[in-house]
């Protein structure tokens, strides 16, 4: 039994992000009709705390994975589970700060976060099945040495 060492984590955190913004602030600037600055403020800062929910959502998904299964392997189902929690708590926490940011009222804060939600659960979902086959874990074996080994989809 293996999980994720904490700069395999890191790793994971920061392309997630980088990658994810890159696609994000000009394709919202688009859709929401707004200056592409301040779609990139909204990106930024949501990045920034996405990053932070992602290492500690991700960390605690592991335990519980382990916990309730004895290992860490996660399927098409439990990768879609996975996707959904963590973009229900990540609105939670950044629809305040948008609304804030673009002086609108939280119910509209909630209308564009869901549409931002749509596309990073497609993308998160699509990311983490990459992610798995291109850095897959290590596993060590009965003699304690680490073996490569990717994870089933």
């Amino acid at each position: 039994m293996s999980m994720r060492s904490f700069s395999d984590r890191v790793r994971h955190a920061v392309l997630f992000e980088l990658i994810g913004i890159a696609i994000f602030t000009p394709a919202a600037a688009w859709l929401f009709n707004q200056p592409i600055a301040h779609m990139g403020v909204i990106g930024v800062v949501s990045a920034t705390v996405a990053t932070a929910w992602n290492f500690m959502f991700n960390l605690g998904f592991d335990h519980a994975l382990v916990r309730l299964t004895g290992r860490v392997v996660k399927t098409i189902p439990i990768r879609l589970v996975h996707a959904m929690l963590f973009e229900a708590g990540l609105i939670v926490l950044l629809i305040p700060f948008v609304a804030w940011y673009l002086g609108v009222s939280l119910w509209a804060a909630l209308m564009m976060d869901i549409s931002i939600v749509a596309f990073y659960l497609v993308y998160a979902f699509a990311f983490n099945i990459a992610y798995d086959r291109v850095f897959p874990v290590r596993q060590f074996g009965a003699h304690g040495r680490a073996a490569s080994r990717a994870l089933p989809a």
